[in-house]
């Protein structure tokens, strides 16, 4: 239970740079205000947006107010309940988001209209880093739709390995481009792994005499591209990143705000709860080793998502 005077921890940075400029400070508890809760929590995923944020690479498309926090993902159990919130109480288990680059910390205060409840077969280390993943893979899906054979780069990473799995079970025959370490996994899950590197175009071709019906690059330039050159219409190319070369080809860019909505979230939770679909966690980290932990997602090779356990 959160009590009124005391204090949380939380990840601050007060200029742009890299990981040195992060750091896990005292801050005053969250008081919860109408329509809001605090959440203690347990577990909080981290992304490539929010190092892209804290290096200024997005400083015009989103700017950072100093002293800024960190993160959206989270999962936790609520602490303290502010006016007009009826749905949640203290107590329960939940998972969501917050859109004022907070999660990264031991407390915090949250719309409650932006959390789902934790289903009690999904790991914390899961629920903490689902948000992010889930809508982005979500939409990148339904994007580039399940139809005939889909392409994914980036197949082993956050994004990538869910929508892999939305895309099989959608029907889609799916060939997964990332490193041969990966392809044990991706044909685990129903997808056909394609080594990447150098001959990919002619590697690609070759499992799919006919064509590829559709493309979802969970990677970035040059894949957009690559697509093209491969025949598949801009209407069923999706990027989650490649923005210059959308804009160039008519790709699409369908990504985690197309998907951010509680039944999306609520509907992936209670898929991987049932071990319909995987979120592998790379690795858990405590709150403290933060820059640690950007520093194994920074270096760009993990499989699945990496987290940090206030």
């Amino acid at each position: 239970m959160s009590r009124p005077g005391s204090t949380a921890r939380a990840v601050r940075f007060d200029h742009h740079g890299g990981r040195d400029v992060l750091a896990v400070v005292d801050v005053p508890m969250p008081v919860p205000g109408p329509g809001e809760v605090v959440v203690e929590v347990r577990a909080a995923g981290i992304n490539p947006g929010e190092a892209a944020i804290r290096e200024g690479a997005l400083a015009e498309q989103a700017p950072s107010t100093f002293p800024s926090g960190q993160g959206s993902d989270l999962a936790g159990v609520v602490t303290a309940v502010g006016a007009g919130v009826t749905r949640r109480a203290v107590g329960d288990e939940v998972l969501g988001w917050s859109w004022s680059r907070s999660s990264q910390a031991s407390h915090v205060a949250v719309p409650a209209s932006q959390l789902v409840a934790r289903p009690v077969a999904l790991p914390w280390e899961v629920a903490g880093a689902l948000y992010v993943v889930g809508a982005t893979a979500w939409a990148a899906a339904r994007a580039v739709g399940a139809e005939g054979t889909v392409a994914v780069s980036g197949a082993a990473g956050g994004v990538g390995s869910l929508a892999v799995q939305l895309l099989t079970t959608g029907g889609a025959r799916v060939l997964a481009i990332a490193g041969e370490a990966r392809h044990p996994w991706l044909r685990a899950v129903g997808a056909e792994p394609v080594a990447y590197g150098e001959g990919l175009a002619d590697r690609l071709r070759a499992a799919a005499p006919d064509g590829i019906d559709g493309f979802l690059d969970a990677y970035g330039d040059p894949y957009v591209d690559l697509a093209v050159e491969l025949g598949v219409a801009p209407d069923r190319i999706d990027t989650i990143i490649g923005f210059a070369a959308a804009a160039r080809t008519g790709a699409r860019t369908d990504a985690s705000v197309v998907g951010t909505d509680v039944t999306v979230l609520a509907g992936l939770a209670a898929r991987v709860a049932a071990g319909e679909l995987e979120v592998p966690v790379a690795a858990t980290y405590p709150l403290e080793k933060v820059a640690d932990a950007y520093a194994e997602l920074e270096a760009g090779h993990a499989h699945g998502k990496i987290v940090l356990i206030p």
